[in-house]
C-alpha cells in the first residue's frame, strides 16, 4: 500500500507551521524549506519524496508564503494526486490544486474555450480505441485485438511527442520504435483516426494537452490569466514528463521560475508513452540557479532490500545510470531476499500462494502482500493459485475505489442511517459508531466471516470490509465521532481519491505497482524473455527493463522473493533460465562489472538563484523583460489579446493585403488537413491577419508577428514567406 494508506490512522492536523517541518530529516527540510526559485529534488526509491513535497507545500501555506489558491501540485495518476491532496488536508493546506496534468488542463480548456474557440468544448471519448477500429475499417485495414491495441498506443506516442501522422514514419524510425505494423500503414490511420474525430466533434486524451498548448500558445491574454492564478508550482515523477507535458509546464510558467521538481531518474520507466528523463536531468541547465536536493535515506526496505537495489543499478549503463542514486537504508537488518527455481510456471504460481497462505496463517496481513509480474497476462495463473489455496485477492489497476457500484451503496446507506438518527431500526443495538457500521452494512451483503472462494462477491465483500476498518480507526483517533462526522470524513476522501485499505493479496504488474509498497513481495517471472521482455532489442529498452525490476524490488519493506521457472507448461522443456539483471547478485551466480563511483550521494546543493537575477548573462541569463505593446497607427497601449497580435487597435485602420490574407488561409486549411489538427492550432485568424498586414520579407521580421513563435517559425515558416514573396510554397526554401 502506499505510505499515505499504510496506516489508516488520522493524524492530528500541526499546529503551526514549524510543526509541520516536525520530524523531516535534514534534506527533507531543505526541501520543505526552498519555497523560492527553481527546486530540483532528486529522491530514491522510499526517501520520502511525497512527504517532502507535501510539507513543502504545507509550510508555505501554513507560513503565509504561499496562498494555497496560487499553488498547482501536478502529478500523473488521479492515485498520486489523491494522495497529495489527502496528505494536504491532513497538514492543514487545504484549498492547494493537487491534480495530473491531464486533469489541470482540461479545467482550464473548458473554461476558456468559449472565449478562445467559441461554443462548448468538444466531447471528450474515454476510450480511443473504438474510433482507431473505425478508422481501420475506413482504410480497409484488418486489425486483430492486440493490434488494434497496439497501433492506438502509436496513436498516443505521437501526440504526446507532438508528432502528426505525415512525420510518424520518420519520427518512429528516429525513436528506434518497434511498430506494430508497416510504418506508413500506421500513419494512414493515425490521419484517418484525426479525420474520424473532426467529423465526430470529439477529441481525445491527448488532445486535452495538445487544445491546452494551443490556447496558450496564440492567447497571451488567456496564458496570462493562468499565470496570475498560479504562481507557484510543483511537479511529481518529472522523470515521466513527456515532451508536451513540458510545453504545457512551459506556458504555465512563462517568465517565473518558481518551481519545483521531483524524480528519480532510475525509475523512468514508461518511455513507451513519450516520457524522457531528460527534462529532469537538464534542469541545471535550464536553471542555472537552481537548488538541488538529493534524498538517499531509503525508510521503506531494509539494508538487505537496499543492497540488492544498489546492485541492480551498479551494472546499469547509460545516462539515467551515470546519475542513479545510492541509497541508504534506515531500517534495522531484515530477512535476506529469498531466489527459488521452479520446473514450470504452475509451480512456480502454486510456490508463491503456498508461501503467501503460511505468511498469512503467521499473522501477516494479506493487503501487506503483493505479487508482482512484468505482463499483465501472467496474472490469471496466479489468481487460480491464489484461490486454490483460499487466499483472498485484489487486482491493482482495477475500478478506483470510490467509483466501485459497492462502495457507493454503502456510502449512500450510511449517510442516509446518519440523516434518520435515531429512527433508524437498524441502529437500536449499535452504541457506538463501528459497530452502526457493521450493521448499516449488513444489509449491503457485509458479513463477520468472508465468502469463500474469489470472484466478484469476494471483491464487493473486501471493499466493505475496508470501510468497516475505517469505522474503527476513525473511532480510534477521534474519540465521540459520529456517523454524520464518518460520512463527511467519507466524502472528503472520496473527493481526493484517498481509498482505504483493501485486505487482500494485490496481484499487480510492475508498471501498476509504481508508487507503491508491502512488507512481502514476490517478483514473479524473472527469467530471460520475460525480464528482460523478448522485444526489448537496444541497449535503451535492456536498460529500461533493468530500471523496471529496481521499481519491483524497492516496493518491497521487509521479504522479498524472486522466482522463474525453467518451462512454461508442466513437462515442457526446461530451456529458459534466470534473468542476466540476477548475474552476481543472486547466490552462485558469477558478479559482473559494476561502476563504481557513479552513484550520488545525499545531499543539498544550494543554488545561486537570488544572486541569479543580477548576474552577468553568461552566468544565469535572464528573461528579457516586456515592454507595453501600442497600436502602430495610433500609438495606444493594447491590453487586449487579439489587438496585441494584430499589433494596432480593433477600429484603427487595416493595411492588409486581402489577396495574401487568402493564400494564407488556403494554405493553413490545408496544412490543418494534413496535420489532423484544427485550424487555429496552425494559426489564428488574428495572426493570418498580423501577417497579411506586416507582409514580412524574412524569418526575423516574421517571428516577431505575435503567435508565431520559434516552433511555428521552423515548421511554417518558409512556405509563409513564400506566400508572402507571391510564390507557391513548394516553391520557397525546403522546410526543415
Amino acid at each position: 500500500m502506499t505510505a499515505a494508506t499504510h496506516s489508516t490512522l488520522f493524524p492530528r492536523v500541526p499546529d503551526s507551521a514549524d510543526a509541520v517541518l516536525e520530524g523531516l530529516d535534514p534534506e527533507q527540510r531543505a526541501v520543505a524549506t526552498a519555497l523560492h526559485g527553481p527546486v530540483c529534488v532528486l529522491a530514491g526509491a522510499g526517501t520520502g519524496k511525497t512527504r517532502a513535497i507535501t510539507h513543502r507545500i504545507a509550510y508555505g501555506v501554513r507560513a503565509g508564503i504561499l496562498q494555497p489558491s496560487s499553488v498547482l501540485a501536478v502529478t500523473f495518476t488521479n492515485r498520486a494526486a489523491g494522495e497529495m491532496r489527502g496528505r494536504l488536508r491532513q497538514l492543514g493546506a487545504v484549498g492547494v490544486q493537487a491534480r495530473t496534468f491531464h486533469s489541470a488542463a482540461l479545467r482550464q480548456l473548458q473554461y476558456f474555450w468559449p472565449k478562445a474557440v467559441g461554443g462548448t468544448l468538444p466531447r471528450l471519448v474515454d476510450r480511443k480505441i473504438q474510433l482507431v477500429a473505425d478508422a481501420a475499417a475506413a482504410c480497409r485495414i484488418r486489425l486483430d485485438r492486440g493490434e488494434l491495441r497496439d497501433v492506438t498506443a502509436e496513436i498516443e506516442w505521437s501526440k504526446v511527442t507532438q508528432t502528426v501522422p505525415a512525420d510518424y514514419t520518420a519520427a518512429a524510425a528516429k525513436a528506434s520504435r518497434e511498430a506494430p505494423r508497416d510504418p506508413a500503414e500506421i500513419a494512414q490511420l493515425y490521419a484517418a483516426y484525426e479525420d474520424l474525430k473532426r467529423e465526430r466533434s470529439v477529441i481525445d486524451f491527448e488532445d486535452v494537452l495538445l487544445l491546452t498548448v494551443a490556447v496558450l500558445q496564440d492567447r497571451h491574454d488567456i496564458a496570462e490569466q493562468v499565470r496570475a492564478q498560479y504562481q507557484h508550482f510543483v511537479v511529481d515523477e518529472y522523470q515521466d514528463v513527456s515532451p508536451l507535458q513540458q510545453r504545457l509546464l512551459e506556458l504555465w510558467l512563462g517568465d517565473r521560475e518558481n518551481l519545483c521538481v521531483v524524480g528519480d531518474a532510475s525509475q523512468t520507466i514508461y518511455s513507451f508513452t513519450g516520457a524522457t528523463p531528460d527534462h529532469l536531468l537538464d534542469f541545471r541547465i535550464r536553471h542555472p540557479g537552481a537548488t538541488v536536493v538529493k534524498l538517499v535515506r531509503d525508510y521503506r526496505s531494509t539494508p538487505q532490500v537496499v543492497r540488492l537495489a544498489n546492485g541492480l543499478l551498479a551494472q546499469a549503463k547509460g545516462r539515467a545510470a551515470d546519475h542513479r542514486l545510492e541509497l541508504v537504508s534506515q531500517r534495522p537488518a531484515g530477512p535476506e531476499p529469498v531466489f527459488t527455481e521452479y520446473t514450470d510456471e504452475p509451480a512456480e504460481a502454486e510456490g508463491a500462494a503456498r508461501r503467501i497462505r503460511e505468511l498469512i496463517d503467521s499473522g501477516v496481513p494479506a493487503s501487506e502482500i503483493a505479487v508482482l509480474f512484468r505482463t499483465n497476462s501472467q496474472s490469471e495463473t496466479y489468481e487460480q493459485a491464489l484461490a486454490d489455496a483460499g487466499v483472498p485477492y485484489q487486482l491493482r489497476g482495477a475500478e478506483r475505489f470510490f467509483d466501485r457500484p459497492e462502495v457507493r451503496n454503502a456510502i449512500n446507506a450510511l449517510r442516509a442511517a446518519a440523516r434518520f438518527g435515531g429512527n433508524d431500526a437498524l441502529l437500536d443495538d449499535a452504541p457506538d459508531l463501528p459497530s452502526q457500521v457493521r450493521a448499516v452494512l449488513s444489509g449491503k451483503g457485509w458479513t463477520p466471516q468472508p465468502p469463500a472462494g474469489s470472484g466478484a462477491v469476494r471483491e464487493s465483500w473486501e471493499s466493505l470490509a475496508a470501510l468497516v476498518h475505517l469505522a474503527q480507526d476513525f473511532t480510534a483517533a477521534r474519540s465521540g465521532a459520529t456517523l454524520a462526522d464518518l460520512v463527511v470524513e467519507l466524502d472528503e476522501r472520496a473527493g481526493a481519491q484517498h481509498a482505504p485499505t483493501v485486505q487482500g493479496v494485490t496481484l499487480a504488474s510492475l508498471h501498476a505497482a509504481k508508487g507503491l509498497e508491502w512488507d512481502v513481495v514476490f517478483l514473479v517471472g524473472v527469467a530471460e524473455g520475460m525480464m528482460p521482455i523478448t522485444y526489448a532489442k537496444t541497449d535503451e529498452q535492456i536498460e529500461e527493463e533493468r530500471r523496471l525490476l529496481y521499481v519491483g524490488v524497492t516496493r518491497a519493506r521487509e521479504h522479498l522473493h524472486l522466482s522463474w521457472a525453467l518451462a512454461r507448461s508442466p513437462g515442457g522443456r526446461p530451456n529458459r533460465r534466470p534473468s542476466r539483471f540476477l548475474t552476481g547478485l543472486r547466490p552462485g551466480s558469477q558478479a559482473g562489472a559494476g561502476r563504481a563511483g557513479a552513484a550520488g550521494a545525499g545531499g543539498v546543493e544550494r543554488g545561486s538563484w537570488t544572486a541569479a537575477a543580477t548576474a552577468v548573462p553568461e552566468q544565469a541569463p535572464r528573461r528579457r523583460q516586456r515592454t507595453p505593446a501600442r497600436c502602430r497607427v495610433c500609438g495606444r497601449t493594447l491590453t487586449d489579446g487579439g489587438e496585441m497580435k494584430l499589433m494596432r487597435c480593433e477600429d484603427c485602420p487595416s493595411d492588409m493585403d486581402e489577396g495574401l490574407y487568402e493564400r494564407l488561409r488556403e494554405w493553413r486549411g490545408e496544412q490543418a488537413r494534413r496535420s489532423g489538427q484544427p485550424a487555429f492550432c496552425v494559426f489564428t485568424d488574428k495572426t493570418l491577419i498580423a501577417i497579411a498586414e506586416a507582409v514580412p520579407d524574412d524569418e526575423d521580421e516574421l517571428a516577431r508577428i505575435p503567435g508565431v513563435g520559434m516552433r511555428k517559425l521552423r515548421r511554417y515558416g518558409a512556405d509563409v514567406l513564400a506566400l508572402c514573396a507571391g510564390q507557391d510554397p513548394a516553391e520557397g526554401q525546403d522546410q526543415d
